[in-house]
């Protein structure tokens, strides 16, 4: 899980770097089309303060791998995503939209899914709680 960790949070931490500080260009990657008017120039911005957050706890989190937390924190990032991937490939299939970036995210986004389901399936977490051991 360490690995997966790290991984994400660099991924997310660079994007969400790039939506705060230049959303205009990473959207245009990403979708091929500009950014319109305050309200996307907002959403975009505040997509990118999620995923920088998202990335610090990927990156605070990465030398846990055994507790439900860490798990927590791997099925977070899993649905994240699921949704990711779906989202944009629905914008390419669905509305025509193409970046050079967009097919390159879907399958980076699908990649990481597998990944997270790896992880997950991989070990069960057992932690003590009130005399019982859950698994």
């Amino acid at each position: 899980m360490t690995i997966l960790q790290t991984a994400s949070a660099v991924i997310e931490l660079g994007a969400g770097l790039a939506l705060l500080c230049c959303p205009l260009a990473a959207a245009t990657l990403l979708i091929g089309a500009p950014l319109e008017g305050a309200a996307a120039f907002t959403v975009a911005r505040v997509c990118g303060a999620g995923l920088l957050s998202l990335g610090v706890a990927c990156w605070l989190a990465r030398g846990d791998t055994q507790s439900r937390a860490a798990r927590g924190l791997i099925a977070a990032m899993l649905i994240y995503d699921v949704a990711v991937a779906a989202l944009l490939a629905f914008a390419a299939l669905g509305w025509g939209l193409h970046g050079v970036a967009l097919w390159p995210a879907v399958v980076l986004h699908g990649v990481m899914s597998v990944w997270c389901v790896a992880c997950l399936r991989r070990g069960t977490v057992s932690v003590p709680m009130e005399g019982h051991l859950l698994k």
